[in-house]
């Protein structure tokens, strides 16, 4: 297996304790940072290591800090976005629960490089038994001078505080989460200006995700050109990924990144294959929002090479034969999976999960569920398949978030692929409305 810059030490007993987090080398990079680099060569070596967003979108992190306006008088914030909702994504919550030290040193050696001072964690409303566990380590920080006045006797401030948000899936968005850390409904902002200009208080903000801000203190310690070494092209250092579905081995791992799909998939230092010795039909690479691909797909791009765990393999072929890493959030089907079944669950969350908002979101994602529903139900007719697709066209693009396209996509990639089952849904509509019903196409076996 490859490097643990990440979790390495996750399963030492006494870990999430300040004590045991400092015997295994924690906060070195505070110390480093705070004493020995100025915040411009704090971002310099973000920007070296190639660190991308690690939430889903991808964006070169020390890129994203040297765009913060830095106006002169006006204070700079420092946001965690930890409000992990993605369907299939569970890799935060366990490095915040596991490893709350990490996160925290993290928020203070990119809080300083950021000129920031006061900075929050905004966490998932239902995780709360992760918040307590987040605030007694912000609590053991302070003891130690860590956090507060005069860290280190550095003469640089920062408080940091967690924010509980309300349960919507929408607050991961970043303006949106913003909108409701200020006390207001969690619905996107309007961009420009963007966050680095004005965001909190319209104040210039930076929004990381938990896993983004966790590999921070490794790139400052080690150097960024050191982390750069890891990958593969402008994928570097390492990927938690959360696998469920089907697999022997579900959970999370952390993989360097390069790792063939087909490797992660079937070896037994990772997923150990499909279980009950079933095949692979499909797989959705990075959480619900990205497009589905079959398995011929999964494993080796339209061209024949093999697919690896990498931003730009996974993306290779745009989304006509290629999907997105996003998240990280990795489901895999095996073949007795109803793939029409799977598209209405996932209608279904998006369109609850809507803010409302937008016209085209609003409207289309109800659109979608209704006519998936009708389909896996036995009501379906065939023009609805076209219809789906059509309205997914109508909401992507058009809506303020990106709330419009996670829902979009996964719908016109279930169909571009598997246009069959949903025609056989039309074909064999009472054999299709029972319970656990799957297109005989792709059943080897039950």
């Amino acid at each position: 297996m490859g490097r643990k810059l990440l979790t390495e030490h996750i399963n030492v007993e006494g870990i999430d304790t300040l004590d045991v987090y400092r015997k295994h080398g924690g906060y070195r990079s505070v110390e480093k940072a705070l004493k020995t680099m100025t915040p411009e060569e704090v971002v310099e070596e973000v920007k070296k290591s190639g660190l991308r967003g690690r939430g889903g979108a991808g964006f070169p992190t020390g890129l994203k800090w040297s765009f913060l306006a830095k106006p002169e008088g006006v204070p700079r914030h420092l946001v965690c976005n930890a409000d992990e909702s993605e369907p299939g994504t569970f890799k935060d919550r366990q490095l915040m629960a596991k490893l709350p030290h990490l996160l925290i040193e993290g928020m203070i050696t990119g809080s300083y490089a950021l000129g920031a001072n006061t900075s929050y964690i905004y966490i998932r409303g239902e995780l709360l038994y992760v918040l307590r566990i987040l605030e007694k380590a912000i609590a053991e920080a302070y003891a130690a001078g860590l956090l507060g006045k005069n860290i280190l006797g550095s003469g640089y401030d920062l408080d940091l505080y967690v924010h509980p948000g309300g349960g919507a899936y929408i607050c991961g968005e970043e303006t949106a989460l913003l909108e409701s850390l200020e006390g207001k409904r969690g619905n996107p902002r309007n961009k420009p200006p963007f966050p680095a200009v004005q965001g909190l208080w319209a104040r210039p903000t930076v929004v990381n995700n938990v896993e983004s801000i966790a590999a921070v203190p490794v790139i400052v310690n080690e150097g960024g050109d050191e982390y750069a070494k890891i990958g593969v092209g402008k994928s570097t250092g390492t990927k938690l990924i959360s696998a469920c579905g089907h697999l022997n081995n579900p959970g999370i791992y952390e993989i360097e990144l390069g790792l063939p799909v087909e490797e992660f998939i079937y070896s037994d230092e990772y997923c150990g294959g499909i279980w009950k010795g079933r095949e692979l039909k499909a797989v959705v690479a990075g959480g619900s929002s990205v497009p589905i691909l079959p398995k011929e797909l999964i494993l080796k791009t339209a061209a024949g090479a093999n697919r690896l765990m990498t931003y730009e393999s996974l993306s290779d072929g745009g989304f006509v034969t290629g999907t997105m890493l996003g998240s990280g959030g990795f489901i895999a089907m095996d073949e007795t999976t109803c793939i029409v079944r799977n598209t209405w669950n996932f209608s279904r969350f998006y369109h609850h999960e809507s803010c409302g908002q937008c016209s085209p979101c609003r409207e289309g994602t109800g659109w979608m569920e209704k006519v998936l529903h009708r389909l896996e139900h036995g009501h379906g007719r065939m023009e609805d398949i076209d219809l789906l697709v059509s309205v997914a066209k109508q909401i992507e693009g058009n809506t303020i978030c990106p709330l419009g396209e996670a829902a979009a996509w996964p719908v016109a990639a279930a169909v571009r692929h598997f246009r069959d089952e949903f025609e056989w849904h039309v074909t064999h509509a009472k054999a299709a409305a029972q319970p656990g019903a799957v297109y005989p196409g792709t059943l080897v076996t039950v």
